[in-house]
């Protein structure tokens, strides 16, 4: 008598439930707003339960945090000098800022740490120093000069998401590009 087990442990599969869960953050702060895309209506949009959702993520920012980096990805960081470097990477985060539900989430959960030191050190840590790291090293320039172009982009980009509700269209995006490039690139 043989017997065949499973290699497969007892209960759902969980294959796909962060990409599942990511897609219906995006989709929840795009229909109903940052503010309104709460933890259960996250879940139940990802037809998830929220214990599902608060055993992977502590808190809906750092929720907000993964799902950010899942949707940037790594930085391209193209360009032949540092100049097409830069301004291919504003091009870049620009582009993922105007995808749906990527800008409202990002300035989301940016507005929110303000307040939230605990989510200020996520944000910083697990979202920025990254992307840091790579410009740092790409641009052989000093962290200071580097995180001082990411806040003039992407405060630039997040502040006009915030004021307007909409990405910064092409042509904007271009006349800041000609505006930071005589600053950073040497």
């Amino acid at each position: 008598m043989s017997s065949t087990t499973s290699a497969r442990p007892p209960g759902r599969p969980r294959a796909g439930v962060n990409a599942v869960v990511f897609a219906a953050t995006l989709r929840t702060v795009r229909e109903l707003g940052y503010a309104r895309a709460t933890v259960d209506r996250i879940a139940a949009a990802a037809g998830v339960a929220k214990t599902t959702v608060y055993r992977r993520w502590p808190s809906k920012g750092a929720l907000i945090v993964d799902c950010l980096l899942d949707a940037f990805g790594p930085a391209p960081l193209e360009g032949a000098g540092q100049a097409e470097l830069m301004s291919s990477t504003i091009h870049w985060i620009a582009a993922k800022i105007s995808e749906p539900g990527v800008g409202d989430a990002f300035a989301g959960v940016f507005s929110d740490a303000v307040s939230d030191p605990a989510l200020r050190e996520i944000l910083s840590t697990r979202l920025q120093d990254p992307y840091r790291i790579a410009l740092q090293d790409a641009l052989d320039e000093p962290e200071n000069r580097v995180l001082f172009f990411i806040d003039v982009v992407v405060g630039t980009l997040l502040h006009r998401m915030g004021m307007t509700g909409e990405p910064m269209v092409d042509a904007d995006v271009a006349a800041l590009v000609e505006m930071v490039l005589p600053h950073f690139a040497g």
